[in-house]
């Protein structure tokens, strides 16, 4: 049970993010208010989790680096055509978002990849 809380919770604090981070980036817009972006935290850790699974976790954000990097932002770019009424990316706003993300994961670990 208290498992689930932690997931709950670390998705919670990643849908904050996403909504923090559409402020704070031009080019990355989250839609649906909170909602929205709970749901685009979960297709972006799913993204995340496929990516990951298919070429090794060196490329997760969490061993950061300049390819653990490249990969948020292209996972955060390719979420947008998943879920196209509630999230909104181009290439520079990934990048920044990716790099915020990264900023914020340091401090408060997130599910988001």
């Amino acid at each position: 049970m208290m498992q689930w809380m932690g997931v709950i919770v670390r998705f919670i604090v990643s849908a904050l993010v996403l909504i923090v981070v559409s402020w704070l980036s031009p080019g990355f817009v989250v839609r649906g208010g909170f909602v929205g972006a709970l749901i685009a935290a979960v297709v972006i850790a799913a993204l995340g989790y496929i990516v990951e699974a298919l070429l090794g976790d060196r490329i997760s954000p969490q061993s950061r680096g300049i390819v653990g990097f490249i990969t948020a932002a292209v996972v955060i770019y390719v979420a947008q055509f998943i879920i196209p009424n509630l999230l909104s990316v181009n290439l520079l706003g990934a990048l920044i978002a990716a790099f915020v993300i990264g900023l914020i994961d340091a401090v408060v670990p997130t599910v988001l990849r």
